[in-house]
């Protein structure tokens, strides 16, 4: 017979039995999980160094390195101007020139090292011999010296150029098993890392490395050019070289950096392969660039303008003028329209559109989008040649005659020295008026508000009036600065 006590003994006994059995449970319950969650752990950081932690870029740069050469020209001083100094950027007073001195962008060439040379860099791009460089490398230069990485010295002649891209080809005779590199078929990821190989300072072959800071950068030189922006340091010397993937594919060349103070402060730009490509096969072929046109003087359009074009977003280029004889002017294409698509591509901006049109075939016929008062409407325009383009000259302006409602002081052009007979012109600005932060400049000339022609002040008044009484926020003046049209917005406040 069992008593209370042995009972109770008994149950006290099981009770701390399964107490133990369960603690036991929980513990290696604990510990499996935080085994895992450990394991979990050094998987992700294993991973996340397979990712992000390169080790080393040595098998690359000794791969491709022998490919990049040190360029040195001889510049022929007579073919400069008064004003243009030895080995600049670009010609004096050019779209990159101006942008340079603006915002302290400097070319990546050495400069001159005694008067009339100028060094660079280069890449082959073929066995036989030819090599990429900058344009304002070899600009008006008379003789052509190639450095390899190995130390031999060879004479060069120039295939082409292409000052729109600032891209140069080159070639030297020698053999055909010249080392050479390819050019990228993918566009470089934000956040990819770069290599640029190059000649700074003339110290030969020299190699950084950093990462695709950015795509798509104007740095104001034309239309033809979308820039990628990196921070691996490129100094002078460093213009004409090339820039690699990972891969050892050339992904850009290097052609100007932003430098107050003349060296690296990890803001360079280069000209992405893709352009490189299409050039390059021109210059090979046929010694020179040919690009399509349709013959239209296009700007940006701004918040402010969609708006006064009862526009729907800020995307497109907007006819600001046309040329004559042009493609666009015989086919049905009008100052004012917004282009915003090309075969059924969106138009995001002007360069968009220059870059699109200029890369296709002349002769050949396209579609284009266009937005025309309120209405989208699609036009077919046949292709053709451009021309050498020329440069306009400012007209000055007259003498005060009579203020408009826009805070404006007016004239009839007639009245104005080669001014023409269309328009108004723009005599002075008040500071305080609604027109003072437009970008109107004093000597504009104002074809038009609205849409409809301006020849004396009282006639803008009455649109700008008219304009109010409708609860229009904005009018859109058409204007003429030199020999280009244009268009901008101006709030009525």
């Amino acid at each position: 017979m069992i008593s209370g006590t042995d009972v109770r003994e008994r149950w006290s006994t099981s009770v701390r039995s399964g107490c133990r059995a369960l603690v036991g449970v929980i513990v290696i319950a604990a510990l499996s999980s935080i085994w895992q969650l450990k394991s979990s752990a050094i998987a992700a950081e294993v991973d996340a160094a397979d990712v992000v932690a390169p080790n080393g870029f040595a098998e690359i740069i000794e791969r491709v390195r022998p490919a990049v050469v040190g360029v040195r020209v001889k510049i022929d001083e007579r073919a400069l101007s008064d004003d243009v100094q030895l080995g600049p950027p670009s010609s004096s007073g050019s779209p990159l020139d101006r942008f340079f001195r603006q915002f302290e962008i400097s070319p990546p060439d050495d400069a001159p090292s005694q008067p009339g040379l100028t060094l660079g860099s280069g890449f082959f791009v073929s066995g036989d011999g030819y090599i990429v460089t900058n344009y304002h490398v070899v600009a008006n230069g008379k003789s052509f010296e190639v450095t390899s990485d190995d130390g031999k010295v060879y004479q060069a002649e120039i295939v082409g150029t292409d000052p729109q891209t600032d891209l140069a080809l080159i070639k030297i005779a020698a053999q055909t098993d010249l080392p050479y590199v390819r050019l990228a078929k993918t566009e470089p990821r934000i956040g990819d890392w770069v290599l640029p190989i190059g000649n700074p300072f003339g110290l030969g072959g020299t190699v950084t490395a950093g990462i695709v800071s950015a795509r798509g950068r104007d740095i104001g030189e034309g239309a033809y050019n979308d820039f990628i922006q990196i921070d691996a340091p490129v100094n002078k010397g460093n213009s004409g070289g090339p820039t690699f993937n990972v891969k050892g594919e050339v992904i850009g060349v290097n052609t100007a950096i932003f430098s107050p103070s003349g060296g690296s402060i990890g803001v360079a730009f280069d000209i992405p392969a893709e352009t490189v490509r299409l050039v390059v096969d021109q210059l090979k072929t046929k010694g020179h660039v040919t690009r399509s046109w349709i013959g239209v003087r296009v700007q940006t359009i701004t918040p402010a303008l969609a708006e006064a074009l009862e526009w729907k977003k800020a995307v497109g280029a907007l006819v600001a003028q046309l040329e004559p004889d042009g493609p666009a002017a015989k086919q049905g294409i009008e100052v004012g329209d917004i282009i915003t698509s090309v075969n059924d591509r969106g138009v995001k901006d002007p360069r968009d559109l220059a870059r699109t049109v200029g890369s296709m075939v002349p002769g050949s016929s396209i579609k284009l989008g266009v937005f025309r008062n309120g209405q989208e409407r699609s036009l077919t325009v046949k292709l053709a040649e451009l021309p050498r383009s020329t440069q306009a000259k400012a007209e000055k302006p007259a003498d005060p005659s009579e203020r408009s409602a826009l805070g404006l002081t007016l004239m009839p052009s007639r009245y104005v020295a080669g001014a023409g007979e269309n328009g108004v012109v723009i005599a002075d600005i008040d500071p305080e008026g609604v027109a003072a932060d437009s970008g109107l400049q004093v000597g504009d000339i104002i074809l038009g508000v609205s849409g409809r022609p301006v020849n004396m002040p009282g006639e803008l008044n009455k649109i700008v009036s008219e304009a109010v009484a409708h609860s229009k926020r904005a009018v859109l003046v058409q204007i003429k600065r030199g020999d280009a049209t244009s268009f901008v917005a101006i709030s009525l406040g």
